[in-house]
């Protein structure tokens, strides 16, 4: 593990996130998704400082050291953009970079959509911004996987998922790692469970990597698990439960873009790029933007691509912050 930044407990939307901040310079906001923690960005956090820049780095509300509310409601889009909101305020600035991966690539999309006089440049790992459908993006999923095991459809009873991965965050935070890797066999299932039926649970069939892949060693396995023991992975599931919500509390993402310049950074082997059958989701991402500046296909990459390719990532990353 990297050496642990210093973290301060800030007051932001009615609630306290802890977050890592270092640095000196232009505020970048690095957002993490499910299931992680501020540590996803621990091969970021050093290179973004030494380029001039001033970090910050929470753990998303229901996450680690922060706040974990207890309405499904609270974990809506429109409440975690004020949280990022006033981070930045809280931080005293008035604008901010936005970096996000897996959810948090839908925060910072949105909140720059939403808020574009408060974010100066976003970036999106994993996760495209394609606006909002006539449907929310949960019945289409549901449609589409009406008769096979889909994560995100398993996730929508409170409580369910949440007893299946609190009995063994270690082995959950392996399993689901290694499952949406780009070091995962093809055909073993992953996430999407193209091989398991609709009862299925998330876990079944999914390989316990023995040894672990390179990037994710025992150290980073026992930092999550132990995150993940003290939070629950409640917090987190519950941002899937509001798909329906955020689609009926934000109608204006049905025309508004993505302004600001952006750049997106993926593998070539993250399974969310294919979540439609028939579709790569980063062929459909370019109406949405007026200055897409970049798309990054890292070759080979998995879902985790700043902890999985971290060289290639920075790589992508700091021309992009350093053009702006």
């Amino acid at each position: 593990m990297t050496a642990t930044p210093a973290f301060q407990m800030i007051e932001t939307n009615g609630i306290r996130l802890r977050v890592a901040v270092q640095g000196k310079g232009p505020l970048c906001v690095l957002v993490h998704g499910w299931p992680e923690s501020w540590y996803s960005w621990r091969h970021q956090i050093q290179p973004l400082c030494d380029a001039g820049f001033r970090v910050a780095v929470p753990d998303v509300r229901g996450y680690g050291g922060s706040d974990k509310p207890e309405p499904i409601e609270a974990y809506d889009m429109v409440s975690l953009n004020a949280d990022v909101v006033g981070l930045i305020s809280a931080l005293g600035e008035q604008q901010a970079i936005l970096i996000g991966h897996d959810w948090g690539a839908p925060i910072v999309w949105t909140t720059a959509a939403r808020h574009p006089e408060r974010v100066r440049a976003v970036v999106g790992m994993s996760v495209p911004h394609l606006g909002r459908g006539e449907r929310p993006v949960i019945d289409v999923l549901k449609h589409l996987y009406k008769d096979r095991f889909f994560y995100q459809i398993y996730f929508q009873e409170p409580g369910v998922a949440e007893r299946e991965l609190d009995a063994d965050p270690a082995a959950s935070i392996r399993k689901v790692y290694y499952s949406a890797s780009g070091d995962a066999r093809a055909g073993n299932g992953g996430l999407s469970g193209n091989n398991k039926p609709p009862g299925a649970k998330l876990l079944d069939g999914l390989p316990d990597p023995d040894p672990l892949p390179a990037w994710l060693t025992a150290e980073d396995v026992a930092y999550y698990a132990g995150e993940f023991a003290r939070s629950g992975f409640r917090g987190g599931l519950n941002r899937y439960r509001n798909q329906e919500r955020d689609h009926a509390l934000m109608p204006e993402l049905s025309q508004r873009k993505i302004e600001q310049p952006a750049l997106f950074i993926a593998g070539t082997r993250d399974p969310v790029l294919s979540f439609v059958p028939g579709m790569r989701l980063s062929d459909a991402m370019d109406p949405w933007y007026t200055d897409l500046r970049g798309k990054v296909l890292i070759e080979g990459g998995g879902h985790w691509i700043q902890q999985e390719r971290p060289a290639e990532v920075n790589a992508a990353l700091l021309p992009f912050l350093r053009g702006l």
